[in-house]
């Protein structure tokens, strides 16, 4: 029987508020209660107030993303539906043009990517054609400790252009590589375990800025690209300028885990044989496995001549590719086969971060906010290399406070170009904008700073300072190499 003294603490504890919600409300209230600026029209200080509620939420996670969606939602639905229009002051939006605002990212192509994108990788899954392809990869690297972090490397490179989905990526990989450990005979709070993992976080992330469809965040950019700027990057282009990179990086990662984690020995025996047994046991590849691979490549193949043999953009192809693996008897799935396997809060959380950036354009309140940014930082006077340098910064600092680079993007990615349209100077936007976009990327210091940095701190072979102590010198070193990229290859592809 229950303590009568217990009842009270656990209704207290079910009804209490998360500190977070309040202070975005109190974020909110705050903001609409400023003076508004004769500049500023109405409704785009009322986005603003909505936009300081969203950063406060994403930041302490005081909601699920998808409940702060929803909450988003209805307030730009009642906020801007008792506001004035910009065109006419004189006229109310009304809630239907207000909720039809906050519903317009569900109508972009890059929301439409990122759902193709998940399907992709939920068919990966079912097939097991991703667990596949990370063993035949380890299988073929060799038995010593340097090369199985190099295999891990090239595992996640090699799953970063078929398995559009970070998190799916790690989810793969980190079974196997915890198996590859538990051959080599090693403990699991070793060197050897702690760097295959890290290696596994960082990489992914990495890779998750050479490759446009690695990571939903960059279709993100994508949608804001379209809407904002009117022009978007390609899949080529992103990878022309984003994998060289990305491959020294990759390189720098695996020096940074040899020196900060030393390997108790070089060489293990059993781990490949470990591998080869496991994947001896998956037998030869089936149908479905040979038909996913051959529109996988085929897909990638489509994103990377597009606007040179032909110009259907990502989503279309990408489309084109589910509507083969879905087929009767020629696809490799049905609806009910994948569909448990999408999480459909990232759909939502994507679509309305798409409208909250949509919408801060729409009501000037982007402009105005980029205008003041200018205004009071003296980025008028900085040339191209210092602006990125500056606002790259920004951007990898404030990315501690965020648990989701997608959340990020949707936060401050549509001020950026703002800033970036309010900035005199002949220099390329897009380019900015998707050099930005690699460093929406960077959560390499925090386990919480990304969703593949929690499922490999969930193996506990690593701790969060042994994390933070090579993240940091990756980030620093990233961001040297990154400026170094930005006055060079960047600027001979004429991204800058």
């Amino acid at each position: 029987m229950n303590s009568p003294a217990n009842v009270p603490v656990s209704q207290t504890a079910r009804a209490r508020v998360p500190i977070g919600l309040l202070v975005g409300i109190a974020a909110l209230v705050g903001v609409l209660l400023l003076p508004m600026p004769a500049d500023l029209p109405v409704a785009g200080h009322r986005v603003l107030a909505i936009l300081a509620f969203a950063v406060v939420v994403w930041i302490s996670e005081a909601v699920s993303y998808e409940a702060s969606a929803i909450m988003i939602t209805s307030l730009m639905a009642f906020l801007l539906g008792t506001a004035p229009t910009v065109a006419d002051p004189s006229v109310i939006y009304g809630s239907s043009a207000a909720i039809t605002l906050a519903l317009t990212g569900f109508s972009n192509s890059a929301l439409a990517l990122v759902v193709g994108a998940l399907f992709i990788a939920a068919a990966m899954t079912h097939t097991g054609l991703d667990r596949r392809i990370a063993l035949v990869t380890l299988s073929s690297i060799g038995v010593s400790t340097r090369r199985i972090l190099i295999g891990a490397v090239a595992v996640t490179v090699l799953l970063s252009l078929v398995v559009p989905s970070a998190t799916a990526r790690s989810a793969c990989v980190v079974p196997i590589m915890m198996g590859v450990i538990a051959a080599f005979g090693v403990d699991k709070r070793s060197n050897i375990a702690a760097g295959i993992m890290i290696i596994v976080a960082q990489g992914t992330s990495i890779w998750n800025i050479g490759i446009q469809t690695a990571a939903a965040q960059n279709l993100l950019t994508v949608g804001f690209m379209d809407k904002m700027l009117g022009a978007r990057v390609s899949w080529i282009d992103w990878l022309i300028a984003g994998a060289p990179w990305a491959v020294i990086m990759s390189v720098v990662l695996i020096v940074l885990v040899l020196k900060m984690l030393p390997p108790e020995s070089d060489a293990i025996p059993g781990g490949k044989a470990a591998v080869s047994k496991t994947l001896a046991e998956l037998g030869p590849m089936t149908g479905a496995q040979k038909r996913l691979l051959g529109v996988s490549l085929l897909l990638l193949l489509a994103w990377a001549t597009e606007g040179k043999l032909h110009h259907f953009d990502t989503t279309s192809t990408t489309y084109a590719g589910l509507v083969i693996l879905l087929l009767p008897r020629v696809g490799v799935m049905t609806w009910k086969d994948v569909q448990a396997r999408i999480p459909w809060g990232t759909v939502i959380v994507f679509g309305v971060g798409i409208s909250l950036g949509t919408t801060l354009l729409t009501t000037q309140a982007g402009q105005w906010l980029g205008a003041q940014v200018v205004a009071h930082t003296g980025l008028d006077q900085l040339g191209t290399l210092g602006v990125f340098s500056i606002l790259a910064a920004f951007l990898i600092l404030i990315h501690l406070g965020f648990a989701s680079a997608t959340a990020l993007t949707s936060a401050l990615l549509p001020i950026l170009i703002a800033v970036l349209q309010t900035l005199p100077g002949d220099f390329s936007r897009l380019g900015m904008t998707m050099a930005l976009g690699f460093v929406v990327s960077y959560g390499f210091i925090l386990p919480i700073n990304a969703p593949q940095n929690m499922v490999c701190l969930g193996t506990e072979t690593f701790t969060a300072k042994q994390f933070a102590r090579v993240g940091i010198l990756v980030t620093l070193i990233g961001y040297g190499l990154m400026l170094v990229f930005a006055a060079t290859w960047w600027q001979w592809l004429g991204w800058m």
